[in-house]
């Protein structure tokens, strides 16, 4: 099979290498540490964690072992994910031993492959005559579609084209049964996913049905009469979840987006993961098919989901219920969801509104999300997991009060519903990919990581280099190491949490403001050897407010330096975090970590604590009380990221103002 790739903004991620420290231990952490944990936690090896089965899931399927189906209907999900992130590693570092058992992995999910090309363990073990009869709740397009991502991804590491003709071979077969036709499905997934998958294998093959797929997908999705209605009748009136009553899933069509035609929706609602990689499919289609209302959906949903319904953290879905959005300005913290895959996909939709519209607002965003939430999703040993990312945490109310069910105050070692676990790999192995954009004209810088890429721009190598301590530091250094003189634009994000950027170009003072267009500090002129952009971003310690409509941060403060969102924990400060209070003017100092917080900054200053000396003693109300004292109080905060890495203890990020 011969393929012809479609030119992407996407450096390849082998011409981009990562060179910072602290980048550098999380790659580490991921090739040596989670992936091989990983995947012994896929076949069952990992004691004291809920099992998986997944690859012996495939074996059943595929005849070569006797069982029964086990998990989650999406179980698959995890092996392919798994395969995309051992891609990213690949293309990257050889390794012939973790490639030889990627590659039996590959040839086990051949295997499975029906004659048709239909290829799902659950169906084809547990309910062989029921294929494509649930797409609203049971998950078939978003497995071939994590499958699809992993096949394109070990085929760009690797040049090895096994999977990806497997997965064409599946993606063919959902076309025959997908589309407008009399005999075709007129249906599309509960669970959106296929569509960012198809347009990356549109980019990787060239195959302009993939991208008409994901068209027909996008634009049939919240038509009536309502396909997921149709196919419940069909089938008898049965359903897969009855978490919230009898087909809610069916009926909750809010939940996956199709209570109304994409073209139609105003605002980020439903299940939040399922809103982002639905919505990082429509960017993409938007910015290859060049359509300008679909990219004008993209920005409407876009600006309601981080302007209203977004936490500081860059984290997404403020209810548990449904793993969802709820209402503008309705972000409680310590009920928050805020799920790890939300984030990953907060990520992956910015990503992508880069490349369809280059403005500073997505990677804002994307950058917020990555060095918050994302992080914070996995343990700094890599073997633990947050699939809930709350903003405070009371441990002692937890195991009584049942609107905390699904919060964990340390991270777990595996999930059954393992989303997160694998989502976190991928995403760390290829950051890569997020940290640059290609353009025909030059290149933007998005993330300030220590890394060299390599962009071709009009046929002719354009080399940089980044370095610097970031974000720890506010210093950024940008070389450029190209042969011959080159023309080109190189566009550098200017953080939102930096009030006054100051650049250089070798050695002389740009003029930051006159030169900014949407956030990026553009140079368009002919670069050579040598030239250095030199850029100070100053990290002063911010304090954040929440809008007047924020009830749930009324009369309290966030800290933040550079991109990183901080927290106070119990290991520091003590219990009851609720009566530490933030002086107004209370000036802070840059403390340098040690232990688990080696090559991290933590900050320090004086507050106060309202005593509770005595105060179970005292009656549950008082009336009219004298003004309550206070103490001195060390307040130590550390990265939000960095918090539960030592043991159950109370957390907030949002602290009183005193």
């Amino acid at each position: 099979m011969s393929f012809s790739p479609v030119d992407s903004l996407e450096v390849p991620l082998h011409k981009v290498n990562i060179s910072d420290a602290f980048w550098l231990e999380y790659q580490r952490l991921v090739k040596d540490v989670v992936v091989p944990y990983q995947w012994k936690a896929l076949n069952d090896e990992v004691a004291d964690a809920e099992p998986s089965h997944a690859i012996e899931n495939f074996r059943i399927a595929a005849g070569q072992s006797d069982g029964e189906f086990y998990g989650m209907v999406f179980q698959d999900s995890d092996v392919a994910k798994w395969l995309e992130a051992v891609g990213y590693l690949l293309a990257k570092t050889p390794d012939p031993e973790l490639e030889e058992t990627a590659d039996r992995v590959i040839e086990l999910v051949g295997a499975v492959q029906q004659p048709d090309g239909y290829l799902n363990t659950y169906f084809t073990v547990k309910e062989p005559q029921q294929r494509w009869t649930n797409l609203a709740e049971c998950h078939e397009l978003y497995c071939a579609g994590h499958l699809i991502e992993a096949g394109v991804a070990y085929a760009q590491a690797t040049g090895k084209t096994r999977l990806l003709e497997i997965v064409c071979k599946l993606a063919d077969h959902i076309g025959d049964v997908f589309g407008p036709g009399e005999k075709q499905l007129h249906g599309y997934p509960g669970h959106p996913e296929i569509e960012l998958a198809l347009m990356r294998l549109y980019e990787e093959t060239g195959e302009t049905r993939y991208l008409e797929l994901t068209r027909y997908f996008v634009e049939q999705r919240g038509v009536q009469p309502h396909f997921y209605d149709i196919e419940y009748e069909k089938r008898g009136r049965t359903s897969h979840w009855n978490t919230y009553g009898p087909a809610w899933m069916v009926k909750d069509k809010a939940y996956s987006q199709a209570h109304l035609p994409v073209a139609l929706q105003t605002t980020a609602i439903g299940h939040a993961v399922r809103f982002v990689y639905l919505y990082a499919g429509v960017a993409h289609l938007a910015r290859l098919s060049q359509d300008q209302e679909k990219r004008e959906v993209c920005q409407r949903l876009w600006e309601n989901m981080t302007q209203r319904q977004m936490y500081i953290t860059g984290s997404i879905g403020s209810q548990s219920s449904g793993e969802a959005f709820s209402s503008d300005y309705d972000l409680p913290n310590d009920t928050a969801y805020t799920e790890t895959c939300a984030s990953i996909g907060l990520m992956m939709f910015a990503n992508r509104m880069l490349q369809l519209d280059a403005d500073s607002r997505y990677g804002d965003v994307m950058e917020r999300a990555l060095y918050n939430t994302v992080l914070a999703g996995m343990a700094l040993d890599g073997k633990h997991f947050f699939y809930v990312n709350p903003l405070e945490v009371h441990p002692k109310s937890i195991p009584f009060n049942h609107i905390y069910d699904h919060v964990k105050p340390v991270r777990q070692r595996w999930f059954g519903c393992a989303c997160c676990p694998p989502n976190i790999a991928r995403l760390l192995a290829s950051l890569g990919h997020y940290i640059y954009t290609q353009r025909p004209d030059g290149v933007d810088i998005n993330l300030y990581i220590g890394s060299d890429v390599e962009a071709m721009i009009g046929g002719k190598p354009l080399r940089l280099k980044q370095s610097g301590g970031y974000p720890w530091a506010e210093n950024v250094l940008i070389e450029v190491d190209t042969g011959e003189p080159l023309d080109a634009t190189l566009a550098l994000r200017l953080p939102d949490w930096c009030a006054s950027p100051q650049v250089t170009l070798n050695g002389k003072p740009l003029d930051v403001a006159a030169r900014t267009s949407r956030g990026y500090l553009r140079l368009t002129q002919e670069w050579q050897k040598g030239d250095r952009i030199e850029m100070t971003l100053p990290m002063p310690v911010t304090r954040v407010k929440g809008n007047a409509l924020l009830r749930h941060v009324a009369g309290k403060v966030a800290v933040q330096r550079g991109p990183l969102i901080y927290c106070l924990e119990q290991a520091d400060n003590g219990s009851e975090l609720h009566n530490i209070c933030l002086p107004q003017h209370a000036q802070f100092r840059l403390i340098a970590g040690s232990g688990i917080f080696a090559g991290k900054t933590l900050l320090q200053t004086q507050g106060k604590r309202r005593t509770s000396n005595h105060a179970e003693q005292q009656p549950l109300y008082r009336f009219n009380p004298a003004t309550e004292e206070a103490v001195p109080q060390t307040m130590t905060f550390v990265p939000y990221f960095t918090w539960a890495n030592r043991g159950e203890g109370e957390m907030r990020v949002w602290v009183d103002e005193a």
